[in-house]
């Protein structure tokens, strides 16, 4: 986080809040802060970019609240960001070298003035595709953070996501009601892919009369968030829009990780501890775990540097092969023959070029629009069977397939996805009163900040091969570079 604070002059007497035009002129010049020339600022979207009327419904109203005691910094204010790279590079003359411009964003927080009246505000939070660790800690947390930090007593559930918004009647969501579902799994407003009609859902927000929507979901539901923001600015309505990105995969872009991620790698060391117990166990045995990964392989890198008893960790970022010199089975021979046994950990996107599809599968396509993946531990599991069928007819062999998807979404998050979700809740809900809109908030660089929608739906969080990482995971596991292996074969 960086502060580029400058003196504020005021010839207000103590505890006295300016008028509200004063409060918005205030607003205003925050927007137009000049920061140093080799720091660019992302723009934020505020319903004051729109609603040329709109003015501050007065002071946060944590001055008054009991169990906090706002004091010099507590606030965030026009000079608080934070920066996308803080890793730099020093000259040889002590200059920074690289990088020689930074990406700024405004740091999460409470802001000294709000723009939605407590009374009046209705709050909508929506959870929309597949489950993750956490899910209900973040509805719970914001039911809490609303009711107890801002007064806000108009708090409601849409369930079934996207299409519960025009085909179900929100429930009204209180503390009492919320109070223990950060220990269940799931989502108790349910979930659903697809249906996203962005006219009946912007119709149905609008008839409600919810002001404030909260989104929980992935990057698709990300891009759909995107949609809905800015048809209501189109419309020019007073609704903030925010999203909170839940992935397990851990794929959501600029943010460090998503919630629900690190509670995913706990789960998958289990099931390799399980797979090595098994293949330990057995002559020549092999422990098969697939992992969850469409597109990235960091619950697959995470779960192996934890583990160190993975032997080949393969994941959708770099290719690898079977057959031939340097393939995977040739190291897995000499595994078995140095070790008696070898686990593999396959991400469900790593190697679906290799295998066989139909013309139909080709096309197949889910709710959300996602190419259906086949099953590659399936897959792989089949191949290793007629490998040593093939080479090794008379000698024992066995390989266990682990597949813990389902248990591992399904799970409660853990102690310290708990705490993620509250920080990811609250500096939501803060942002919303603070009048911002169409944003996403997250930690970067393990400071929370404010990113603009349509940044995080782009963005994508792929494992860089090219990093200490993942060259880590190979001096453990000793796999080969499958993609040098094959270049040189040719």
């Amino acid at each position: 986080m960086a502060n580029l604070s400058q003196p504020e002059a005021t010839n207000l007497a103590a505890g006295q809040n300016p008028p509200p035009e004063q409060q918005l002129q205030d607003h205003l010049e925050d927007h137009a802060f000049s920061f140093s020339p080799n720091i660019t600022l992302k723009k934020l979207p505020h319903l004051s970019d729109y609603l040329q009327d709109l003015q501050p419904a007065g002071p946060n109203p944590l001055d008054h609240n009991p169990f906090f005691h706002p004091s010099d910094g507590f606030y965030v204010n026009k000079s608080d960001i934070v920066l996308r790279q803080v890793a730099c590079r020093l000259s040889p003359s002590g200059t920074i070298a690289s990088p020689s411009h930074h990406l700024a964003y405004i740091r999460a927080g409470p802001r000294k003035q709000i723009f939605f009246d407590h009374c009046a505000t209705r709050a909508a939070i929506v959870t929309c595709g597949g489950l993750c660790p956490g899910m209900n800690t973040v509805i719970r947390e914001l039911v809490v953070g609303l009711w107890d930090l801002y007064g806000v007593r108009q708090i409601y559930g849409i369930k079934a996501g996207y299409r519960g918004f025009y085909s179900i009647h929100p429930i009204e969501l209180n503390p009492k009601m919320v109070h223990n579902w950060h220990r269940r799994g799931g989502t108790v407003l349910e979930t659903s892919r697809g249906g996203f009609d962005l006219t009946k859902i912007v119709d149905a927000i609008e008839n409600h009369g919810f002001n404030q929507v909260y989104i929980i979901g992935g990057d698709g539901t990300m891009r759909g968030a995107v949609k809905i923001f800015e048809e209501v600015r189109r419309r020019k309505l007073k609704v903030g829009v925010t999203g909170i990105p839940k992935t397990v995969d851990n794929d959501v872009g600029i943010i460090d990780r998503s919630f629900g991620f690190q509670t995913a790698v706990e789960m998958a060391e289990q099931a390799i501890h399980a797979a090595h117990v098994e293949a330990e166990s057995a002559v020549n045995g092999i422990g098969l775990v697939k992992l969850m990964g469409r597109s990235t392989g960091h619950i697959a890198l995470h779960a192996t540097l934890s583990s160190r008893d993975v032997d080949c960790c393969l994941i959708p970022e770099t290719e690898f092969y079977l057959e031939g010199k340097g393939g995977l089975l040739e190291f897995l021979e000499q595994r078995l023959k140095e070790r008696g046994h070898a686990v593999v950990v396959v991400a469900e996107g790593a190697g679906q070029d290799l295998i066989p599809r139909t013309t139909a599968q080709k096309e197949e396509r889910d709710e959300s629009g996602n190419m259906v993946f086949l099953d590659v531990g399936a897959w792989l599991k089949t191949e290793l069977k007629k490998w040593w069928d093939r080479e090794h007819p008379h000698e024992l062999f066995t390989v266990k397939y682990i597949d813990p998807t389902y248990m591992i979404r399904a799970v409660p998050a853990n102690a310290t996805d708990n705490l993620y979700c509250t920080l990811v809740a609250h500096s939501a809900i803060h942002g919303l009163m603070a009048g911002y809109t169409g944003f996403v908030t997250g930690p970067i660089n393990a400071n929370h900040a404010y990113i603009p929608l349509a940044d995080v739906a782009q963005a994508k969080n792929e494992v860089n091969i090219k990093d200490h990482k993942w060259e880590w995971v190979r001096s453990i596991t000793n796999q080969p570079d499958f993609v040098k292996s094959k270049q040189n074969s040719v």
